[in-house]
């Protein structure tokens, strides 16, 4: 039996299915029962628990061979991220007095890094983690090629706005079909103590080759622009955000280069998902 967390979102989801499909038992982490009903109707076991509430988590993770550890998102976090504090504080209780075989935890690339950015929470979580008495494998996923959901409407009017520049600049990019797939894999191996897995599309992207991938798919010109650094924290405040900061920081480490795999691109898996296959996926959605 695995337990997965975060089984309702793209990740996890893949996760699931991964291992139904090598038939192997499944538990779906829930806050509700409702958001778990497609998955009992799969065959998976139900585990009531919000990712704050340790006992409920160690009932969840408790007598399985495995666990899948997603840290919920805080986009707009409050200074010093006391949101995944708290939900790290509560997965490492409920992981240490559950004892499963082992924990595969998604990360993210640039999780070492000790400058200030948004992804800071998953090295938190790496940090506290490090030291459990099971095996426990650090997934560290590029940038989701998913996020460009939210260009699908500018591409379609012929512009794609950029955060990430230069516009020529390769960025470590990976499709969540291949992150879910190999959080499966690594699962279903045989390690000892702490392991890092940093992992990548087939290729890194540009802004230019993602506007690119747009145009051949709608079949018309779209031109990346950059969206000038100056204006970012004005228009990351219209969206709704109190707290643009850390997401500015965590752009500015892409651009910059700090936010990087420790191995360096020579280091890391590659993935096998195309850039247009998600991309093709993504306008599908978008309706």
């Amino acid at each position: 039996m695995y337990a997965i967390t975060g089984i309702t979102g793209q990740v996890g989801g893949v996760v699931a299915r991964e291992l139904l499909a090598q038939h192997k038992g499944v538990r779906a982490v829930v806050r509700d029962a409702a958001k778990g009903a497609q998955w009992a109707a799969q065959g998976c076991g139900l585990a009531l628990a919000d990712m704050n509430d340790a006992a409920a988590l160690e009932r969840a993770f408790h007598g399985t061979q495995g666990v899948f550890i997603l840290l919920p998102p805080t986009f707009d976090p409050t200074p010093g991220f006391p949101e995944a504090r708290g939900c790290i504080a509560a997965i490492r209780q409920a992981l240490l007095a559950a004892q499963p075989k082992k924990v595969v935890c998604l990360s993210t690339v640039g999780a070492q890094a000790s400058q200030e950015n948004l992804l800071n929470q998953l090295g938190l979580l790496e940090e506290a983690l490090s030291d459990l008495p099971m095996p426990v494998a650090f997934l560290r996923a590029g940038w989701f090629i998913e996020n460009a959901l939210w260009d699908v409407a500018a591409a379609r009017a012929g512009a794609m706005p950029s955060y990430l520049q230069p516009l020529d600049k390769p960025v470590p990019m990976v499709a969540t079909a291949d992150v879910g797939r190999v959080a499966a894999e690594l699962l279903l191996e045989e390690w000892a103590r702490k392991r890092v897995v940093e992992l990548e599309g087939p290729k890194r992207i540009t802004p230019l080759q993602l506007a690119a991938g747009f145009g051949k798919l709608l079949g018309r010109e779209v031109e990346a622009q950059i969206v000038p650094r100056f204006t970012w924290a004005d228009v990351f405040r219209a969206q709704g955000m109190g707290n643009p900061l850390p997401r500015m920081q965590m752009l500015d480490g892409f651009n910059e280069g700090w936010i990087e795999f420790e191995g360096g691109p020579a280091g890391s898996r590659k993935g096998e998902v195309e850039l247009d296959t998600v991309l093709r996926e993504l306008i599908a959605r978008a309706g």
